[in-house]
């Protein structure tokens, strides 16, 4: 028999306030405030999502999201202890945010498609967002996201009005144009310039994964499990060899590197 989520709710709310009692509560939790917190709460989301993309294993699963719920009680209850809202106003709040984000589900509106749901979606938030006096395109994005993801959010808002390349296949051609202004800055070596280069360069690359419909971000955590685990492989050959890689020519490395990524292509 699973557990009473009210009941539980109200024992996790319990543990959180205990924690944080100014005379009886835990040294550290004591001393934390929002700022010090923020950095753990993005934290556990990577966490959730690295839960998900691994498998997920439902006990895996649950304890991040554990944690990430934790998370959002800190939060509600350094809020609380300052007088602005509690956990109850956290939860009514998204509660009434889905509601009416949902007149389909939740109102008299038609049932509609996927598509047409997502476009009613973005004009509800639209409208939310000139309600708060975000009145900008790109208002409302926000600057803590990974900076992938939030070059994809910032492009979307702007192919929303028109801002946009017409296709992956022009995405392309600027990315060939920016990577020759990065070959064009080699020779000086201005760290300066070629920041500012390579920076428009993975912009123009999360636009490209944008324009596919795929998620930049998860496309380079992909990219880096994958590297992580082809050295990993490259590693264990060498060792049975007894040398590291510090002792192997970056030729051999190269040499099974690619043996890695055959049988990586025939698994």
């Amino acid at each position: 028999m699973r557990p009473d989520p009210q009941a539980e709710l109200l024992r996790l709310l319990d543990v959180m306030a205990r924690l944080r009692h100014p005379d009886t509560g835990c040294p550290w939790d004591q001393v934390q405030d929002f700022a010090t917190i923020a950095p753990y709460t993005i934290e556990e989301a990577y966490e959730v999502a690295s839960a998900i993309s691994a498998g997920p294993e439902p006990e895996t699963l649950l304890e991040e999201l554990g944690d990430l719920l934790f998370q959002v009680v800190y939060h509600a209850r350094m809020a609380e202890e300052r007088g602005w809202f509690g956990f109850g106003d956290v939860a009514a709040s998204i509660a009434s945010k889905m509601i009416r984000r949902h007149p389909h589900v939740f109102g008299e509106e038609a049932k509609r498609d996927a598509s047409t749901q997502t476009e009613a979606w973005e004009r509800q938030k639209a409208a939310e967002r000139v309600e708060r006096a975000e009145t900008g395109t790109l208002s409302g994005v926000a600057s803590s996201l990974p900076a992938l993801t939030r070059a994809a959010k910032l492009t979307s808002r702007a192919a929303r009005v028109g801002f946009d390349w017409p296709d992956a296949a022009s995405v392309l051609d600027k990315l060939e144009e920016e990577a020759d202004e990065v070959r064009a800055e080699l020779a000086a070596a201005d760290q300066v310039r070629l920041k500012d280069e390579v920076g428009d360069l993975l912009f123009v690359l999360a636009n490209l994964a944008r324009k596919l419909d795929l998620d930049p971000e998860y496309c380079l955590v992909g990219a880096n499990a994958k590297f992580e685990r082809r050295f990993s492989s490259v590693e264990a050959q060498l060792s049975a060899q007894g040398r590291s890689p510090a002792e192997a020519t970056l030729d051999e490395m190269e040499d099974l590197w690619r043996a890695a990524k055959q049988r990586e292509r025939e698994a």
